[in-house]
């Protein structure tokens, strides 16, 4: 169950930001103990693969500050984001299976169903408030709101992987958030429209 809770919050860290839980998941993989991947995951701790996810990450760092940037960026990133999703819901998983845990082990594949559908949905959420923001704010609010995103990524990834039991917290906080912020972006077109005519 923890692994599960684990995949989950590295998804969703995916979502936010695809490069951030794949350097957190290799650093520790590869200095600590704390991350044991099996050998089909054992890339992810390759001192080239980090140093490739470090460059594209301080890529997505600069891009992302950008207004208008941004939402080409959250184009690119439409696959990018739910593959690296699945990539470390499965890598947890099958690190899980190498403890004994028998949790989704008849099905592999799951894990990476779940891992890409949690991080499609996160990255759709930051994709479709990020243009309103920039509108909102004349572009100043990008920076900000892709630092906040960042930081959360960051904050979830290590969440997930020392106290996985909090994830479900963190989840449903960004669930509400999510809510929150749809309908407030609703409520804004649905007055924006009149003043047009």
């Amino acid at each position: 169950m923890l692994a599960a809770l684990t995949g989950l919050g590295l998804s969703t860290a995916a979502g936010l930001n695809a490069y951030i839980p794949l350097l957190v998941v290799g650093l520790l993989a590869n200095f600590t103990d704390q991350v044991r991947l099996p050998q089909e995951f054992a890339w992810l701790s390759n001192g080239w693969v980090l140093g490739i996810i470090g460059v594209l990450l301080l890529a997505e760092f600069v891009l992302d500050k950008v207004p208008v940037v941004d939402s080409v960026n959250d184009m690119i990133q439409t696959v990018v984001r739910p593959a690296s999703g699945g990539v470390v819901f499965s890598a947890t998983e099958a690190a899980a299976r190498l403890d004994g845990s028998t949790w989704m082990s008849h099905n592999p594949w799951l894990s990476w169903v779940l891992g890409i559908a949690i991080a499609l949905a996160v990255h759709t959420m930051k994709a479709t408030t990020r243009p309103v923001v920039n509108a909102t704010t004349a572009g100043v609010g990008a920076p900000v709101v892709s630092t906040v995103e960042d930081a959360g990524a960051l904050g979830i990834s290590l969440v997930a992987i020392f106290l996985p039991v909090l994830v479900v917290v963190v989840v449903a906080g960004l669930a509400l958030f999510a809510w929150w912020a749809t309908r407030r972006i609703r409520r804004r077109r649905r007055t924006a429209v009149p003043s047009l005519r």
